[in-house]
């Protein structure tokens, strides 16, 4: 992927947050959050964060990964996507909204 092509409203060298079971367990990434205040990124696996289990690496380590992230580097600061499986679609929301889907 050129630089031109980066699709993320951050850099590639971006720190993003991430869990330890997603990064060495190869865990599935099922909740991408796109932080208002910073813009920052949070790619997780879905249930409530543990803060033993945190993790920091870069926008493209979390793309070389997982390159279906791609699918929602358009993602609106403030909202976040979840998807039930590694191969199910992303589904949109508002940050906040989550709790009644």
């Amino acid at each position: 992927m050129s630089a031109d092509s980066w699709p993320f409203d951050q850099p590639r060298n971006c720190a993003t947050l991430t869990l330890r079971t997603i990064v060495f367990g190869g865990e599935p990434i099922l909740l991408v959050s796109h932080d208002e205040g910073d813009h920052s990124w949070q790619f997780l696996d879905g249930r409530a964060p543990k803060t033993a289990n945190a993790a920091v690496v870069t926008l493209n380590e979390i793309v070389d990964r997982d390159p279906s992230v791609i699918e929602v580097a358009n993602l609106p600061p403030g909202w976040i996507a979840v998807r039930a499986t590694k191969t199910s679609p992303w589904k949109r929301m508002p940050q906040g909204e989550s709790n009644q889907a």
